[in-house]
């Protein structure tokens, strides 16, 4: 598994690349937690999980992404 680190410097890019927010992740170029009504922005990003809001994506929702992405390629 390869993971790269990526700055987005300004709103241009952030709307080239589709980025909605900070710390976005990408699992192959898909962000596993993209909400329709969220537009690319310089901001910073909130997640939604069951004991509320948090700044970082939900342990078990990124777990869960992760793996159905690795069985996807091994297949």
């Amino acid at each position: 598994m390869r993971i790269t680190v990526r700055v987005v410097a300004s709103q241009a890019e952030a709307e080239q690349l589709g980025f909605v927010g900070s710390p976005s992740v990408l699992i192959d170029g898909q962000d596993p937690f993209a909400e329709p009504h969220h537009r690319p922005a310089m901001a910073c990003r909130l997640y939604i999980e069951d004991t509320g809001v948090s700044g970082v994506p939900p342990i078990r929702r990124l777990r869960r992404a992760l793996k159905e992405a690795a069985d996807t390629t091994a297949r």
